[in-house]
């Protein structure tokens, strides 16, 4: 029978969304091991969570560094030897840090797994922070730090969180080029005794796992306390002190374009109403189709993007927008989106726009969690933002089910302009 392709596709709803849960244990050092078996490749991801970011950090800069210089020598190995058993056993390294957790992550050939292991448990449990490559990382890291201050988007976001949280809170409390010179061994290894030991790590493994694979994770991480377990991490709640000032003007007098960043305190991942006004943002300014594009890049042409989203902290939310462009359309925009929340606290969105977002949000969780490495992502990303184990069963359900009543009344809610501060970096016209 020939293919019709004169007719589209009927779009079908997703019916059922649900992805594969890990397999808990407990080893017997108490550390979490979470075991994702999915995928027929012969390839393994590792990745050891460590509790605690730049929110516990005591000087800036701190917690990115500790984790950074892991990979910088051991008291076996030193960082070309690191970086050349690596190479030959084909395995990639990644070390980051966020506001709350510090993360090592492994992607290793399952059949050198051991040897790789082996590597990054010398990385994480006997690093030396060695003087001579710290110098030369932090050298790095400060021209980089200087080219990107010059840059409009990033002065306009780093303003935009001082305004919000005020400059002691540690969302609010940026580095600076002297912070660089301040970084020195003694402050990576007080951090690193405080928050890097089995007493607050949690581990993941994700890919084709044989029980040799969970034997080596248990050998290297599970069977006897690492680190210093008797000092306690602690993490202090601080309270946001936002600015009073609505609009705030950062000036730039050789920007050929300006950056528009605002934001507002919002709804934190636990509100009962975060899953559905996440709809409502979507609609707003997530996505090509979206209000704001259709308004101000397609309808008006003042900029080539604009975006809405929510920005999750712990027990935190902000609405932000964000866009470039020329320095006359700046205010021109920010009427434009103003208008656009008004519209949405006005009028009920009509079925067949919520339904294109449905069908793009649904697709989106899809291509997010099809394999056994974004899986890994998945849960982790539970684990750090504190949520439960249905998150996603109850992210589809919101998906499906919002209704453009709800929408309004989201909008009418949660959609405040008059609490938007408003941040603009460029050159004045």
């Amino acid at each position: 029978m020939a293919l019709d392709r004169t007719t589209a596709p009927e779009i079908r709803q997703i019916e059922h969304f649900s992805i594969a849960e890990p397999e808990r244990r407990v080893m017997r050092n108490g550390v979490p091991l979470n075991i994702i078996q999915v995928g027929q490749e012969d390839v393994v991801r590792f990745d050891l969570l460590i509790k605690g970011g730049q929110w516990n950090q005591t000087q800036p800069l701190q917690a990115m560094f500790t984790n950074r210089m892991l990979r910088e020598g051991t008291s076996s190995l030193t960082s070309a030897q690191i970086a050349e058993k690596l190479d030959y056993y084909g395995a990639w390294l990644d070390l980051s840090s966020s506001v709350n957790y510090g993360f090592i992550t492994l992607y290793s050939l399952s059949k050198h797994f051991s040897k790789t292991i082996e590597i990054v448990a010398s990385m994480v449990k006997e690093p030396v922070f060695p003087e001579k490559e710290l110098a030369v990382i932090l050298n790095v890291n400060k021209q980089q730090f200087q080219v990107n201050a010059r840059r409009v988007d990033v002065m306009a976001r780093k303003r935009l969180n001082r305004a919000l949280f005020g400059i002691h809170h540690p969302l609010g409390k940026y580095a600076e080029l002297e912070d660089y010179d301040r970084i020195n061994r003694e402050a990576l290894q007080k951090y690193y005794r405080t928050y890097y030991h089995s007493g607050n790590s949690s581990v993941y493994v994700s890919g084709k796992i044989t029980p040799e694979i969970i034997r080596c994770i248990e050998r290297h991480w599970g069977e006897s306390d690492w680190g210093d377990t008797s000092v306690k991490a602690s993490f202090t709640d601080y309270i946001p002190q936002q600015e009073k000032n609505n609009y705030i003007f950062v000036e730039k007098e050789d920007a050929l374009q300006s950056a528009l960043k605002m934001g507002g305190f919002s709804l934190s991942q636990q509100h009962p109403d975060y899953l559905k006004f996440r709809v409502l943002v979507t609609l707003f300014g997530g996505y090509f189709g979206s209000r704001l594009m259709s308004n101000i890049r397609e309808e008006k042409g003042y900029t080539y993007g604009i975006s809405a989203g929510l920005v999750n902290y712990p027990k935190i939310g902000i609405l932000g927008i964000s866009t470039e462009a020329a320095n006359e359309y700046i205010q021109p925009i920010i009427t434009e989106i103003e208008k656009e929340m008004d519209i949405l606290r006005s009028e009920k969105v009509s079925e067949k726009e919520l339904e294109m977002v449905r069908n793009y949000m649904l697709g989106d969780m899809c291509r997010s969690y099809e394999s056994a490495f974004s899986l890994s992502d998945a849960w982790i990303f539970i684990e750090t933002a504190g949520l439960g184990n249905d998150f996603f069963e109850r992210s589809l359900k919101a998906i499906r089910e919002v209704c453009s009543e709800e929408i309004l009344t989201l909008a009418q809610r949660h959609f405040c302009k008059e609490n938007l501060i408003s941040v603009v970096a460029g050159k004045k016209v």
